[in-house]
């Protein structure tokens, strides 16, 4: 190779790095609304604030405009479906109290923030997985049991409840783990944030007052990177099984035709 054609190539790789870098830089303004808002959010708990009321409202629809702007671009459209309906229903667990005050907010928050878990799973096994389950998830399963084990007991009549939940919570955070890396971090945030709001509500006098803004924070910055990871997924086309699992699911469906 001359050293003008290893120039131009050196050359070529920089500018598209350049490029790289500055399409992701206008990925990032969408989700400039949701960071800003997140951040009033939190602070405001922090201070005890009124704007924590109207802020958590606007987090959810804020977060959906960067899917909304995207969404021509964004394939298999089943998978931006899922997308949608998983912001849908975290929306309506973040205001169960207010969008049904005639109701018990708890057991109606944990319903629809499970069915939000469960649009998350599908999404990830059927769109989103670039690898096998890692063995460290096993510390998932550890996770519910220890919750189980702790909380349990202070849970009541919403023992069952609280125990399904878990189970698509870790659900949620064990198949993010086949996803981008980006993804998995968002699934771990989110179980980070259930988990301190899960003794906030059954071990009040065990949580200090830090822990209420921790569990929005910890809550927005999962529920971020989740979204941005699957949007910059589908946009590139990156979604898809990992060659491994090509290989396995080839596989099986060759057995599956045998028979």
């Amino acid at each position: 190779m001359t050293a003008d054609a290893a120039a131009s190539r050196a050359s070529s790789r920089s500018y598209d790095g350049g490029m790289q870098s500055r399409t992701r830089l206008r990925a990032l303004w969408p989700f400039a609304p949701y960071i800003v808002v997140a951040l009033v959010h939190v602070i405001a708990l922090a201070t005890r604030s009124p704007l924590a009321v109207p802020t958590k409202a606007l987090l959810m629809p804020l977060l959906a405009i960067p899917v909304v702007l995207a969404w021509k671009t964004l394939a298999p459209r089943g998978a931006a479906v899922l997308l949608a309906i998983a912001l849908l229903f975290s929306w309506l667990g973040d205001e169960a109290g207010l969008f049904f005050p005639f109701v018990p907010e708890l057991p109606l928050m944990l319903g629809f923030f499970a069915l939000a878990h469960v649009a998350y799973i599908l999404l990830f096994l059927r769109h989103l997985r670039v690898r096998r389950l890692p063995l460290w998830t096993v510390v998932y399963v550890l996770w519910w049991l220890l919750m189980i084990a702790v909380l349990g007991p202070h849970t009541g009549s919403l023992f069952a409840a609280v125990a399904a939940y878990g189970i698509v919570l870790a659900g949620t955070a064990a198949t993010s783990a086949r996803c981008r890396t980006m993804i998995a971090w968002g699934g771990v945030f989110f179980l980070s944030s259930d988990s301190i709001l899960a003794f906030r509500l059954f071990l009040p006098g065990a949580m200090p007052g830090w822990t209420s803004p921790a569990v929005m924070a910890t809550y927005t910055i999962g529920q971020g990177l989740i979204v941005a990871g699957a949007l910059l997924a589908l946009r590139r086309g990156e979604n898809g099984p990992a060659p491994a699992d090509a290989r396995a699911d080839a596989v099986e469906r060759g057995t599956e035709s045998l028979a």
